[in-house]
């Protein structure tokens, strides 16, 4: 389930905008201490790893998979098939298998380990394994045979699965779609059979999680433009239809780990526990300065399906909602099962398995996953990992909340550095509990949250007029006051 928000940059590459941004995501990557490039024994490592794979013997290279990703990307970790079966359907999921060339204890491991997932953010990207493998050898690259972890979902008329296998098979995809050009064809009415049935089982899908309670944020990416005069415009490109489909996927096959782990009472879950009623009081009143109505009487949920990312306050809406997934993290478990299970966003029980080039944990609950359904015993490489594998995740968690912050931080003071001295309208949104003259505002143009302070105590939920007194994309900083 995507919680992080993407911000791009587009500008002419050769400007003064551009450098200084590129340089600010240098100093970034090196107060955070996290690199784009790996130690030369590692790349070693995994260059021998990628000329020398363990593969399967069942070879199911006869189903015609496809991907379905950015344009530009390569670490490709999913492949999909979907096909009729009487009044429901059957869905091939594909998921690149990194265990197929990386072992416990091997230099990519243990830097794997380090690192917990890839970082994203205007443009940079700190991976978590070495190219030759993410984006080479262990990457779904059309026209290529590679190993995977191959799910094979049965799922109903109402879009419920209803049996889920996952075995270790050699696959091989047919083409690299990007959503754009499905999207194309979708809007025209060429698209294939298999884009038409995503497509009504993507549906399926979104109806059971509003029926649940579920929601899944449509978060759109922030992209930063430099326009012609050599200032910045913030841009909101909202998620098309087929990435929203593509997703529900992706859940339905995270929630069909879970199952079979939580079943077998051994498993690592992705768990969220309910909203802070403080944090949901905080995002009515951000609805309010965007301007967006939030009846009292509806549910989160269902407010959130009433928002258009195509607008850009929505937009700025639906990534404001992301407070409400602070708190996500993991849980093992060997025998007992935890307290806590559910993801609440998801009103589900959710495992991430879909995204292993991208994400340690993934790589552990898959091959929990493969074992159960071969009826076999749980390596001891992954039981062993168990202990540690929480607070590795939630220590690349934050470090990538941090990565994402500093960024973010950086984009808005580039974005505001030529306008100090400017008034603007916004409503306070969050008043610091300890010194009720700091806080936190909402403005609507440009659709951002930046801290304010006051002379005497800010008035909590009210519109109010504010000066932009500092912005400095040196020092990320970006600050209003309250006359």
């Amino acid at each position: 389930m995507p919680s992080n928000r993407v911000v791009k940059v587009r500008s002419t590459g050769d400007s003064v905008n551009a450098q200084e941004m590129r340089d600010g995501i240098a100093a970034i990557q090196q107060e955070l201490d996290v690199s784009p490039t790996f130690p030369e024994s590692v790349e070693r490592a995994a260059a021998r790893a990628a000329a020398e794979p363990r593969l399967p013997d069942l070879d199911r290279t006869d189903i015609e998979l496809v991907t379905i990703d950015p344009e530009s990307s390569r670490d490709l970790d999913q492949a999909m098939h979907i096909s009729r079966s009487g009044d429901g359907y059957v869905v091939h999921y594909a998921i690149a298998d990194v265990a197929a060339f990386v072992t416990a204890g091997d230099p990519v491991d243990v830097e794997a380990n380090r690192r917990g997932e890839t970082l994203y953010g205007a443009d940079s990207k700190v991976p978590l394994h070495p190219k030759v493998l993410s984006e080479g050898a262990a990457s779904l690259l059309p026209d290529e045979v590679r190993p995977a972890l191959l799910w094979t979902i049965r799922v109903d008329a109402t879009g419920e699965g209803t049996d889920v296998t996952v075995e270790r098979a050699l696959v091989r995809s047919r083409a690299k779609l990007s959503y754009g050009d499905v999207q194309a064809e979708v809007d025209a009415g060429t698209e294939s059979e298999l884009i038409g049935l995503l497509r009504e089982v993507g549906e399926l899908r979104l109806a059971r999680e509003a029926a649940r309670g579920g929601v899944s944020l449509p978060l759109p990416e922030q992209e930063l433009v430099e326009t012609g005069d050599g200032h910045w415009e913030l841009e909101f490109r909202e998620l098309l239809p087929v990435e929203t489909w593509n997703a529900q996927i992706s859940l339905l096959t995270g929630m069909a780990a879970a199952s079979l782990m939580v079943y077998a009472r051994v498993g690592v879950l992705r768990t969220l526990p309910p909203a802070d009623p403080r944090d949901v009081q905080r995002l009515h009143r951000t609805a309010r300065a965007l301007g967006i109505d939030w009846p009292a009487e509806q549910l989160y949920p269902d407010f959130v399906r009433t928002l258009d990312p195509s607008r850009p306050t929505h937009a700025a809406m639906i990534v404001a909602c992301t407070r409400l997934l602070r708190g996500a993290g993991y849980v093992t478990f060997n025998g007992e099962l935890p307290e806590q299970a559910q993801h609440s966003a998801l009103a589900s029980e959710y495992a991430h398995v879909t995204a292993p080039l991208r994400r340690l944990a993934d790589r552990y609950a898959l091959e929990i996953c493969v074992a159960l359904c071969a009826g076999t015993e749980v390596p001891d490489w992954v039981l062993a990992a168990m202990t540690e594998l929480p607070e590795t995740m939630t220590r690349s968690g934050r470090r990538a909340n941090q990565y994402e912050n500093a960024i973010i931080d950086l984009c808005e003071a580039e974005l505001l550095h030529d306008r100090v001295g400017e008034r603007f309208t916004a409503v306070v949104v969050d008043v610091d509990e300890k010194d009720g003259t700091k806080g936190e505002i909402t403005i609507q143009d440009p659709a951002i949250e930046a801290p304010v302070t006051g002379s005497s105590a800010l008035p909590l939920g009210e519109e109010v007029t504010v000066e932009l007194v500092h912005a400095d994309p040196r020092t990320r900083k970006v600050e209003f006051r309250l006359g």
